[in-house]
Formats: C-alpha cells, structure tokens, sequence
C-alpha cells in the first residue's frame, strides 16, 4: 500500500563522479611525470539523498513510514574504499569519518547502471576547465513505470582544500567531471533542469566540505514540493534565483508535458516526421542517433507524446552508454538513443534498424538508404503535412514585434505561455494524424459486450494498398492498449475528437447493416475517381454502361477522408491557474517542515474560499493538493475529508488507491470518528473495482452451438444484437436438427453474409438512378435480370422501395413504395409449355399488376416484399422507424439463409425470420384513431444494447440549458434512464442519440433534473445524486448526503439557487446549487417520501398513506404509474393489461390516459406500449414523452393540444 503516498517532486538526488583515491593518482602521476594523456576513469556513486531528510518522532514514523516498502537498503560507500568496487544493496560502507550511514534507496533506481548513464561518453579528466551540460534519462522497469532524471555535468579542480570552482588562474591544471542527477517519477525536465541551474549558483561559491550540505539541502526543498493534480492548476516555487513552474498534466492517463515538443520539427521535415510515427507504430528496432546527448532523450519522448493515446509498450532507452550498445543486439522492438560517434558501426554490425540521425535530420535503415515499410495512409498523411506547415516554431519570429523585457522571470513566463500554446496545437495535430489513422473503422469493427475485435474485418475495409500497414499495426503490443481503452469506452482526447468529427449521419445511424447510401455514392462523383468496379452478384449483368454514366463508389472512401477542420485547431488551450508555493523554511528541522505544510495548508484553505463559488474544478484541485499535504502530516481524517470533497467538485481526479491506504492506516479512534461522520463512513465503504482488461479476436466456432451460444458468437461477428431475433435465427438455422447449429453450417452463414456486406459497399449504380433515389437510401438486395411487366431488367430493393434496372440503356423504373403495396402473392406465368414461377405486387394507385418471372427466386421475393411491407405499414402505423430497421434486418438475414441452406426447406427455414409478416395476420395493424392522432414519434433507447431496457426515468431541457458556441449543443436534450444506472441522451430536435451511454454508478435512477448551471442531476437507489456536465456529457461530480435511496429532486423557480433532494426515509436537503453545499436539513417521519416538489415557494410532499382522502377510479386499468399535469389536462401513465396473442405474444398492453382534472373524466386513451408505462416527461407543453418497461423499452412522443 505505500507506493499509493503522495510522491514530492523528488525522489532522489545522486551524486556520481570518481573516487578521490584515483582522482589523487591520476593528479601525482601528472604532476610527476608530466603526462599528457589522461586516462579515462570509472564513475562511481558518491552520494545517495533520498527522503525523508528530517526525522519524525517514532510515534509518528511507526504510523505512516513513507514509502518505506519501496526501498531497499542502500550503504553508502566508504571514500577510501576502492572505486573498482560496486555498491551493492547490504553491503558494508562508512563516511569519511569512518562510521556507516544505511540510506534507503527507492526500487526503480538502478545504481549499478546510474554512474554509465550519468557519464555516457566516459569520464574524462581534462586539462581545462569546460561549461556545464545537461542531458536526460529515462528509467523504465519490467511493468512499464518511469522514472526520469536530468544530469547536470559540471567539473571542479583536483586539489583539496579549494572551493569548488576557483576563481581566478587555476593552478592545478587538472579538471574532474561531476555529475549531479535528480530523480523524479514525473516528466519535469525543464524544470528539473531550472533547479539544478540555481543548484549550480550555490556551487560555484561554495567550498568542496560544503558541497554534500549544500546538495542535501537542495534535495530537501525539492522534497517538500508536492505534484500538481491532473487538470488546469500549475505549481510555482522560488529556488533564488529563479522562478519554477511544475506544470499539470492535462489528463490522469497522461504524462505532464514540460518540454519543448516543437524539437522534432527543428530536426526533421514532416515527411520524416511521418516515416518515424510509421515504424513506431508497426514496433519497429529504432535508434536515434545525436552528438549532443541531452536531444537524445528529448526527442524521443516527443515522439512518444505524438503516438497518444497509443502507448509504447516495446523496451526503451534513450539513452545508451558506450559500455551498453550490445541492447541493440536485442531481437524485439525498441526504442533507443546513442551517440553520432557510433553511428557507422551501429549500422555495420546489426540489421533491420531504423536509424535517426538527428543532427543530420535524415531517415534510414542499418541496410539502406530507403525505409521498406508501408506507409500511413495517404490522406491521413498529407493532412498532417498542410497542419504541420500552420504551426510556427520560431519564437523570435513572433515576439520581435515586442519590447524587450528587462526581468529575466517576466522573460521566462512570456517563454513558457508561448511554448505552452505551442504544445497544444503540435499535440492536436498529432492527435489528429492518429484519429485519421483509425477513427471510425476500429470502433465499428468492436463487440463492446465480448470485447471482441473482428482485424480481419477491419483489414477488409481498407484501400489495397493500406491494408499492408493496417495489418502490421494490427500485430503490435500498441494497438492491442489501445484496444483495450476502446473496449472500456475510455472517454480521452481521441474519443472526444472522434466523436466530435463524426458526421451527423454517422451518429444518426440506427442498428442495421451498413450500405452505402445514395449520398455516398453523390460524393464520389464530386471526386475525379471513376473507376468501374461492379460486384458480379449485384451488378454482373448491367449492360452498356460508360464510364461517364457509372458513379463509383470506394469502401469506406467517405469515412477516411472525414478530417478536423482547420478551426478545431486553433482553439486555444485551457486558461491555467497558478499556485504559488510558500517560501523553503530556512531550517529543515521537522518542526520548520511542519510549520511549511501548515502554511501551505492554511493556503490551500484560503484558496479553496476564494473559489469555491465560481470554478469548481479548480476547487477539486485545492481540494485534492490538500488532502496530499494532510496526508504527510499524517492528519488522515482531514486527509479522508479532502478527498471526499472531490465527489462534489471533480471525481476525475480522485485518488482511490490513496484513499484505500488511508483507511487501512486508520487508528482505532481515528476509525471510530470517522464512522461517526456519514460522509467518511461511505469512503470507509468504498470497494475497489478492477477494470476488464481483456482483448479477444473473433474465431469461428469449432463445436456445435447451442442456443446460448449461437447468441454469443452472433453478437461477437456484429451481425445483429438483438436477443430475440437471434433466437429466431436459430431456429431457422437450426432447421430439423436437434436444436443445435453445425459449425460448418455456422461458417458457411457467416462467410455469405460478409461477402454480401463487402459487395454491397463495392456497388455502382448509374447516375440516373441515383437522382430518381434519396440520399438516405441504399441499395440492400438485388435479383438477377429477370423478365417483368415493366421490362427487362433486375430488380432493386431499398428501403423505401422497389425499382427495376432496365436492361439496355440503364434506367430506372420505380415498381412500388412498401407502403403503397396492396397484395403480394406467387403465381405461375406461361413459358412456351410450362409455366414459370412469377411474383404479382399490387400496388394502390395503379390499376396494373406488376409482375415478375423470377423463377427460383420467387419464393425468396416473396417473403422478402412481404417482411418490408408489414415493417412498413407497422413504422407508419406506430410512428416507429425501428420497425422498419427491424423488417430490413429480417430480410438481410432470410437472404443469408436460403444462400447457407441450399436445400428444398431453405425457404421454410427464413420464413421464421418473417416476424411481421406473422403478427399482421394475428394483431390488428390499425392503431386506434386517437392514438394514431396524437402520437408523433417513437425512438428506442436501448438502440444500442442486445435486450430492451426499462426507460426509468425521462428528462427534457430546453436548449438554453448549454450556452456554448456549438449549434448542436444549444439543441434541446431528452435525457433517458435505463436500467444499471446507464444515461442515454437524444437531441430532441432530431431525435439522433447524442450519447449512447453515462454510467451513473450500477443502480436504478430514480429521478433527474436539469439546472441552469448546465447540470444535471440525478438521484440513484445507492443514494448517490451525481452531476452531468452538459458540456463534456460526463460525470464528474456527486452529492453522497443522503443515507438511502435518493426519490425525488426539486428546484425553487423562485430563487434558482436552492434546489431539494429527498430519500426515501424521509429526509429532505436543501442544497445551494452553485457551492453544492447542504443549507437546510430536515426529516420527516412516514414509511416512504416518493416525492417532493416546489409551488409558490411551498414545499410540497408525496409520502405513502393508507388512507387517501378522495379516489378517482380509471376504467381499463391495473394501476397508475406515473403522472403530470401539462396544460389543463392531466396525463396518466398506467399499468400493463395481459393482451391475447399476437405481437405481444404474453407480453402487457398499456395505455396513457388524458384526464380532465375538474371533471375527472378521461379525455384520450392512447394505447403506445406494450408494457407498463413507468414514466412520464413535458417537453415545454407541446409534447409528452412516456416510457415503458423492458418489454417494450420504447418512448412515444405525444402532441398536446
């Protein structure tokens, strides 16, 4: 539990040199011989400093020891002991005054490889003395974690009793190097850098006795610097002469970034900028190469910060000593840097590496000139060629124009806000190129329930000549993470831009599989492509068709070429808060440190007050700094507090594995105060939940399925989700076997019907058709040329239609709209002596019959016209879209059938996939004239998911609710409840699903209710109320006062500020909307409050009796529900009736009823469900939204009047 403390800006400091024995030797031997050549020395450990530096009384080191499971034990070692000899963990050592000192050394710190790494080159001694150098490491252990140094190289004379550097003429003549390397778990490079330059002021005056205290009080102070939390709050401390800024990583999943990310774009053009993103993502053998090493290391974390949210996941090391370049014999992938000097025997005794010379800017491989790797995709490649042409990387070019400034921190700051806007825009574009690379493709080619990836799918989808990359990238350790973050429906900067790219029809797009439509095919026709590629199943026998007649149309084209628009771009950072640390105490005695922490805390506190009303995430980052420092105060309950004041301010950044620790530290008092206070009692509560982290690749089935699994291999392959219908498909597969599916039979299905998806993406229609069709539609079946009453030709199938491809010159010639149908039947046509099978539509309007000889197809056709038409006349009938989503799935799935089973029941066994086609002829079709008058439209929630859900819950908030630029987002909302806590949100003005699923923890919610302050809150039976930002449709806060379930939510429209929540054991919160902070409480006594609302600044309150004072009885019905009042009318949601057979086959139907509330009379019967209506919601007094149970799990949308 102690790697989950609070981790300071440092985690040790090392000094690293060589041992004064061989530094006299060397010195003697120069001066008595005169010996121009120096030899090279062995870097030895001089000096370990690790916290904690001050000691703490043993009451308090008994209770919190930090970090003390991370160390191992350290000797340091005796100065005259030999420097040939290693330290070594437990081995015996003494100080200069000949005791021993046991330091504690963390675990990631390799000090066996640290001297190498700190003198790369080798360490010299010189005959002149030579500036100082910096240069940067990189630590990674076997699970992945860094840790990072940054190396200062200064040189000092041979000669005791001097100060460290010697002013004036130097009469040694002799210079030995020393390294001073600090270590810390986070990125800080500049930073880091900045502190050892102020260290290297103190140096300069001080004496060589002085210099381990001097050293050692630096570390100290960087001890007492704790790390900013992720988001928008910087940290700044002085360290004379400077002024230090750590800034915030801008995500919890990400690396801070404090360096100079334009580096990479001074060393190479775009087009080798690309070729190193190329093989880092196929997991290449890479090495760069730089004389200067300190660019070594910079530029490979560059690079690594341009594959987010990729993660290298190969060994890396930036850089390599002279005594370490046999890792580049490694046969894995890697990362690694190593100086220029080596470059040519690098290349000459290892293959298949890529080298980087950076000093040179040039791109090659050990064996040649050329890189022979596929290269990312084109289009996505010249994207971040014109992005990275906007980005201006020269600093003085933009402030020229500016007055000089005469302060070297004002200097400093207009430096770093430039880099930092820099940085944003270099990371968008990077983010960019990666969104380009894969955005929409990998996310459709996932099975979220299985987690479950279909790569040969996806292979499929790309461009020929792509599909060498893809394939390479689909094998790498990188891609695998990042599946498994898609998996999890990780919601980072590449889902944000992903989603807020994609295309307003991508979003719309209901669950049916996927054609293109006519807009697509439009769209090709804008392109200079016309190429010909007609599939032989659906366009084989086309006649005489010219180039210029035929629009062809590319799988996929039109999503590949989507990209961000130049304005996203541009969009400046986040505004930063900076927080100024107090000054370093003077002593580091335990009691100057803790009077630091106190006034840091006191702070913190007087921050806290100053923004608690007005910024609420910068109020979680005070909140979360506070609860660190009271954590190494040892102050755990105020620590607890801290902490659980995140819940309402930012949840994002909550420290579970911290807050763990701190529980299972907790005193026996300390646990007894804290279940003395509810809030600490729900963190003593809080279980930890370990995320699903596996990734599987879709594998045909090698045993025969039952019916359980049939479902799930189904649901893996995405070729439908629905439970039921899956069971329908079972049995028609399953035809005359003992309830059991052949693998083989499986495959064969399976293999059809990808094939018929793959050729329907290559489909090419002529242009005059495509102008007779709508945008929307697409071609989903077409027969082979048949003859008609209409002509020769073949006949199409969309889904709104049927029209026939004329043979000879192309034309169109529309048969019937599905709900203009009148009849469909079978019947036999002449032929010479025999008769043919043929197909007869009658269609209303047109007094002939069309007819169609199509032989052994008829019977196909003749269940799939049927399904379309009663899907048709159900969607119109109901109000309801999905039925005819459903009906064309149906149909897609009896066309894969009759293709697998190839026998004479072929046609028996897809005719128990003809659902409504079945029920038309069982339930009558005619809604109710009332009901068909007054119901607008019905959407289905649970789209997206295999079963129905129970829409709980339904909320609507007007569009002044967001008040951002975007258009989109000042649309009305409907916000939907289902089961196990998941929130889908619609936008009400097309009734599109703008979030398919916000988990508000696992239970059922109760109720919801929208602020003005773009929230919404929502009440839960775990008795939590969470927060949605509207914004970044997230939740990131909760209200955890209430004990039991949470029942109702209510805001004073008097005052906008106060808002009421109640549970159901009676108590009632009176809530400031803006701090989210309780200002009244009360409790009322009675079995259950349901419910509470506001009127005329009353309160008002719902509570269970058994004794009402009035009943109004309400014929038809098995009970109410819900209701509301709208207008003068009240409408009233009722229970479900058992229906006798048909659609519902057992299910419940239900009704809402239009009450008159002064005569209680019933005005309307609406019968829209079929099963219990649960709730009811206003949309601004126009409409009423009701929503049923899971049965149906589908909302009406109803006209008021």
């Amino acid at each position: 539990m102690a790697d989950y403390l609070p981790a300071a800006l440092l985690e040790a400091c090392v000094v690293v040199g060589a041992s004064s024995d061989k530094l006299q030797e060397v010195y003697q031997a120069f001066h008595s011989n005169g010996t121009p050549e120096l030899p090279p020395l062995e870097p030895e450990v001089l000096h370990v400093l690790v916290p904690p530096f001050v000691s703490r009384p043993q009451a308090e080191s008994e209770t919190l020891r930090p970090r003390g499971k991370r160390r191992r034990s350290f000797l340091r070692k005796k100065r005259e002991q030999l420097p040939s000899s290693a330290p070594t963990p437990g081995g015996g050592a003494a100080d200069g005054k000949g005791g021993s000192e046991d330091i504690s050394v963390p675990k990631d710190i390799d000090l066996m490889a640290l001297p190498q790494l700190c003198f790369p080159g080798g360490l010299q001694v010189t005959s002149e003395q030579k500036d100082e150098e910096f240069h940067f490491l990189v630590f990674t252990n076997v699970f992945g974690n860094k840790t990072h140094g940054v190396v200062m190289q200064c040189y000092r004379p041979i000669q005791e009793g001097t100060s460290f550097y010697q002013n004036g003429a130097d009469s040694s003549k002799l210079f030995s190097a020393y390294s001073f390397c600090v270590i810390s778990k986070y990125p800080f490079f500049t930073a880091l850098k900045d502190c050892l330059s102020c260290l290297l002021i103190q140096l300069k005056t001080c004496r060589l006795s002085d210099m381990e205290d001097r050293v050692k009080e630096f570390a100290a102070k960087l001890t007492l610097v704790p790390v900013p939390p992720p988001g928008q709050l910087h940290l700044m401390f002085e360290l004379r002469p400077l002024t230090i800024i750590l800034p915030a990583k801008e995500d919890r999943d990400l690396p801070a970034v404090d360096l100079d990310l334009h580096l990479p774009f001074l060393c190479l053009r775009p087009q080798q900028l690309l070729q190193v993103i190329c093989c880092l993502l196929q997991e290449q053998r890479v090495v760069l190469f730089s004389a200067d090493w300190s660019r070594l290391t910079l530029m490979a974390e560059c690079l690594l910060l341009f594959l987010q949210p990729l993660s290298w996941q190969q060994p890396y090391v930036p850089v390599l000593a002279r005594g370490m370049l046999d890792f580049l014999m490694a046969p894995t992938a890697f990362l690694m840097g190593c100086h220029l000097s080596h470059f040519a025997e690098v290349a000459a005794e290892t293959e298949d590496l890529i080298l980087i010379n950076i000093d040179k800017g040039t791109v090659c491989t050990s064996s040649s000139d050329t890189i022979d790797l596929p290269d990312i995709p084109p289009a996505a490649a010249e994207c971040f060629t014109q992005r990275c042409q906007s980005l201006k990387i020269h600093f003085d070019l933009d402030h020229w124009r500016h007055a000089s400034s005469t302060d070297i921190n004002e200097q400093r700051t207009q430096r770093r806000t430039w880099q930092q806007n820099l940085n944003h825009n270099i990371q968008r574009v990077a983010l960019e190129l990666i969104v380009n690379i894969f955005r929409l493709d990998v996310s459709d080619h996932l099975n979220y329930e299985h987690r479950v990836f279909h790569s040969e799918e996806f292979l499929k989808t790309r461009e020929p000549a792509e599909q060498l990359f893809y394939k390479k990238v689909l094998e790498t350790h990188i891609f695998h993470s990042f599946l498994k973050d898609r998996l999890n429906k990780k919601m980072d900067n590449f889902a944000r831009m992903e989603l807020g790219t994609r295309s307003e029809i991508m979003k719309a797009m209901v669950e049916v599989p996927r054609r293109p439509t006519m807009q697509e095919i439009q769209a090709r026709r804008k392109s200079s492509v016309t190429e010909i590629r007609l599939s032989k199943r659906l366009g084989m026998s086309l006649p005489n068709l010219g180039d210029d007649q035929t629009i062809s149309f590319q799988r996929n084209s039109l999503l590949t070429r989507i990209f961000v628009p130049d304005p996203g771009l541009k969009s400046p950072p986040k505004p930063v808060k900076v927080f100024k640390l107090p000054d370093f105490p003077a002593s580091l005695s335990f009691h100057s440190v803790q009077s630091y922490y106190s006034e840091l805390i006191q702070q913190l506190g007087k921050a806290i007050f100053t923004v608690q009303n007005e910024n609420s995430a910068l109020l979680a980052r005070f909140y979360y700094l506070r609860g660190l420092i009271n954590t190494l105060c040892s102050r755990r309950l105020d620590a607890l507090s801290d902490f659980q004041n995140l819940y309402k301010t930012d949840t994002a950044i909550f420290p579970t594995h911290l807050v763990t620790f701190l529980v299972d530290s907790l005193h026996r008092d300390e646990r007894q105060q804290a279940q003395r206070r509810p809030e600490l009692k729900r963190l003593i509560l809080k279980q930890l939940v370990q995320p699903d982290d596996h990734v599987k690749k879709f594998q045909l089935p090698r045993q025969q399925l039952h019916q359980d699994e049939f479902v799930r291999c189904i649901q893996e392959c995405r070729i439908v989700k629905d439970v039921t219908t899956i069971h329908r498909l079972f049995e028609a597969l399953a035809d005359g076997q003992p309830q059991k599916v052949d693998p083989e039979l499986f495959k064969i299905f399976y293999t059809f019907w990808k094939e018929a998806e793959a050729e329907a993406q290559d489909v090419s229609l002529p242009s005059e058709v495509i102008d007779h069709l709508d945008y929307s539609e697409c071609v989903y079946k077409l027969s082979s040329c048949v003859k008609t009453s209409l002509g020769v030709g073949k006949i199409a199938m969309t889904q709104k239609r049927l029209f026939l491809l004329t043979e000879g010159r192309p034309g169109f010639l529309e048969i019937t709209k599905f709900r203009d149908i009148q009849e469909v039947k079978v019947a036999t046509a002449p032929f010479l002596l025999v008769r043919i099978p043929s197909l007869r539509i009658q269609t209303s309007g047109r007094p002939e019959t069309f007819e169609a000889n199509l032989k052994t197809e008829t019977e196909l056709w003749n269940l799939v016209v049927k399904e379309m038409w009663a899907g048709r006349k159900m969607a119109d009938q109901h109000k309801d879209p999905q039925y005819m989503t459903q009906a064309l799935t149906n149909v897609l799935l009896m066309d894969a059938v009759t293709g697998s089973l190839q026998t004479q029941r072929s046609i028996a066994a897809a005719s128990k996939l003809a659902y409504f086609d079945k029920i038309k002829h069982e339930v009558p079709m005619m809604v109710p004239k009332t009901t068909s008058e007054t119901l607008k439209h019905k959407i289905n929630p649970s789209l997206d998911l295999a079963e129905p859900q129970t829409v709980h819950v339904l909320l609507y908030t007007p569009g002044q609710l967001t008040c951002n630029d975007s258009e989109a987002e000042m649309n009305p909302k409907l916000w939907v409840a289902l089961s196990g806590g998941r929130v889908v949100v619609f936008d009400a003005a097309s009734w599109s699903m703008l979030q398919a699923c916000i988990q508000v923890g696992e239970s059922q919610v109760n109720c919801m209710m929208g602020l003005v302050q773009e929230q919404v809150w929502i009440g839960s039976q775990d008795s939590v109320i969470y927060i949605i930002d509207t914004h970044s449709m997230s939740c990131n806060k909760q209200l955890t006062e209430h004990r039991q379930e949470v029942t109702s939510l209510a805001m004073d429209t008097r005052d906008l500020q106060l808002t009421y929540s109640c549970s159901c054991d009676g108590s009632i919160l009176q809530w400031d909307s803006s701090s989210l902070k309780v200002k009244r409480q009360f409790h009322l006594n009675c079995q259950r409050l349901s419910s509470i609302q506001v009127h005329d600044g009353t309160l008002w309150c719902c509570k269970y009796t058994l004794h009402p004072p009035k009943r109004i009885s309400l014929p038809g019905t098995s009970g109410v529900t819900c209701m509301i009042r709208v207008k003068d009318q009240i409408w009233v949601g009722c229970c479900g009736r058992s229906s006798v057979g048909g659609e519902c086959d057992g299910q419940l139907r239900s009704q809402v009823l239009v009450v008159d509330p002064q005569s209680h009379a019933v005005e309307k019967e609406l019968q829209g469900h079929s099963d219990s209506i649960q709730t009811l919601c206003s949309a601004e007094d126009r409409y009423v939204l009701s929503g049923s149970a899971r049965r149906d799990g589908k909302i009406a949308i109803w006209k008021v009047e």
